[in-house]
This record gives C-alpha cells, structure tokens and sequence, in this order.
C-alpha cells in the first residue's frame, strides 16, 4: 500500500492515522464506507463473528473470526485458503454483513466458510510484498508459454497468496481453451499451486485500469462493482452516435456509463410526443429528425425536402398534432420555427 497522504508504504499509514483505511480513498480500490459499522447485524447474532476481506483488484470474499480478536476495517488479516493462507485488508463488518451476504447470494450455512487466523505481523507482510514483487515476471513467462503452446488466449493478470503455495492467472479467451499442458507447464515452471480463472473483457479492463474517454479512471476500476446489461437502446434515448468507437470503453464492450443518466432521460421523454410522429401541413408531410432533450424542441423537415430543418418546441408540436387529429392543416413549418439570433448571444468568458 501505498498511500498518498503519508508518503509510506507500510500496511498500516502512521501520516494519516487511519489504520489501513486512507481517508482519500486513494489507495484502497473499491473502498466501502460503512454506514453501519457502530450497530450490531439487523439478523442473527453469529454473523457478528463474520468479516469481509479484500484481496487484489477489489476481490473480496467472507470469512469468520472465531479467535476473539479485535479487528477493524482496514487492518491487514492472514485468512485460511484451500493451500496455506493468504493476506488481506477487512473492508466490511457490523451491520452491513448481513445485508452483503444477502446481496452476493452467500448463506454461510450451505457454503463452507473459511476463517480468520490473526492480525497480520511483520513477517507476514513481507512474504505478502516479496510475493506480490514476483507477479510481473511471473505474468511475462507464462504469456511466453502460452504463445509457444499455441493457445488462443490472453494472460491479463497474475495473483499470488500470501504464502506463495499458490498462483492464480486471470485469462480472457473467445473459444474454449484446453491448457492441461499449460497447468503442468506453468507448475513446473514457478514450483506453485496452479489456478485457472477466466474472466469476460469488462473484467479484464477493471483489473489492468485506465483513462476513459472522459479524462478520468475508468469506472470498474475504481468504484464499479458489478456489471449491468448495456443496449444500445441506452444510446438511442440519449440521442447519441450509435459510432462504436464513441460508445465503445476500453473493454470493446458499450460504455456502462450509458446506463448512469438513462433514468433521467427516460423521464424527460415522457413529455416529448413520439419520434415517429409526422405533422401535416400545406406544404407537405413532415417528420421529425432529432429530439433535443436540454432545449425541449424537435427537428422537423419536410419529407421531400430533407435538407432544410425546422427547430419547433415541444409545446407548439403538441399543438399542431391537436390540429392535425382535428383534420386540418397549418400552413407551413416557418410559423412554429424558432428563429436563433447569434449576433445577441453572450460568449462565456
């Protein structure tokens, strides 16, 4: 950890105070503030005893602590793992434990729960540091291997516990991927527990990081934690290019930040009479070309004449769509346009 207040890279940050947890929320990825945490669980007094711990890239798991020990949130743990044990950060306990569970689907009583063993010391952060410093070169060869074995697949990602007895390699592929012999390659290569995990490409880029299109960190690696359907749909409401490369993340897949201001767009429309509407007039037919949600108003053109548009309110459309079910006709398009001077506009300074 490295925090950006206190300038140290210890597990615990003696600048800021805050035990692990750093009050910028700059080192601590996918950091859960909790409300609750001075109230006891709303179920049943056994989940007391339950903590939530935090791994690399945001994984998280639940584990139980039957040693008695004070633990807060922030503090490193050394938790139980099906080879050894491993190293982690509590991010959640209290009230919310219950509530998390239910959320994630996990009932304690059908799933074997692991527990917690102690407060990390010392030594066990410096293993953890001496095998996390191995990842890089870790990831390098075993990309190498795959290559040379010719498998379709991409290594994104290593992870090792705490102790080292074990690896797990994160990996993105289209097609299914035999790798038997990439186990027993990867085994014999870094003498580890080998674990296979594949993970979609939403996932991948939440994992590897970056800048958005926006100038800021991407979502799913910094306060994303789950992963919603995204349409194109979305796109449509907004009024935007359905262009790929300007709606398309970093992942390939639709931005999910389409989906953050759907709802509010989705409500604005209601007061908008539909796209497919067409107003008669003496002129012609005309039919409506884009919608502007902000300004309220509607682009019309007249169907054979597509190339001059006419700016209406939305308003004086609900107008002339009362004329036209009426069985009349306006005259023309030019009466209900809205005519925009430039020459008075202010420019911003």
């Amino acid at each position: 950890m490295n925090c950006k207040t206190c300038k140290t890279k210890t597990s615990n940050p003696n600048g800021c105070k805050n035990n692990g947890v750093c009050g910028t929320d700059g080192c601590n990825k996918l950091n859960v503030f909790n409300w609750l945490s001075n109230l006891k669980p709303i179920s049943k007094n056994s989940e007391s005893n339950y903590f939530e711990v935090r791994f690399k890239n945001g994984r998280k798991k639940f584990y139980e602590n039957n040693n008695e020990n004070s633990i807060n949130i922030g503090d490193p743990v050394v938790v139980e793992s099906s080879v050894g044990f491993d190293l982690g950060h509590v991010t959640l306990k209290g009230g919310l434990i219950s509530v998390q569970m239910k959320k994630r689907k996990f009932n304690p009583k059908e799933k074997e729960i692991l527990k917690i063993i102690r407060k990390a010391n010392q030594d066990d952060i410096d293993l953890w540091i001496k095998n996390r410093d191995k990842e890089e070169e870790v990831m390098s060869k075993s990309r190498n291997i795959a290559l040379k074995l010719g498998l379709k697949m991409k290594i994104s990602d290593v992870e090792f516990q705490a102790d080292g007895k074990k690896a797990i390699f994160f990996y993105t592929a289209k097609e299914r991927v035999d790798f038997r012999k990439l186990i027993l390659e990867f085994a014999h290569e870094f003498r580890t527990k080998v674990e296979m995990k594949q993970i979609g490409l939403r996932e991948e880029a939440g994992r590897l990081g970056g800048i958005g299109s926006c100038g800021r960190e991407l979502c799913c690696s910094t306060w994303l934690t789950d992963f919603r359907v995204v349409t194109t749909s979305a796109a449509r409401y907004q009024q935007l290019s359905l262009n790929p490369q300007k709606i398309a993340g970093q992942c390939g897949k639709l931005k999910c930040c389409l989906n953050f201001e759907l709802d509010q767009y989705q409500e604005a429309l209601q007061d908008f009479p539909k796209s497919k509407t067409k107003l008669m007039t003496d002129k012609g037919i005309a039919i409506c070309q884009k919608l502007d949600i902000f300004k309220k108003t509607m682009w019309f053109s007249y169907k054979n004449d597509s190339i001059d548009w006419f700016e209406i309110k939305v308003e004086d459309v609900k107008k002339i769509i009362d004329i036209n079910l009426k069985g009349n006709t306006i005259a023309n398009l030019q009466e209900y346009s809205i005519i925009r001077e430039n020459i008075n506009e202010k420019a911003f300074i």
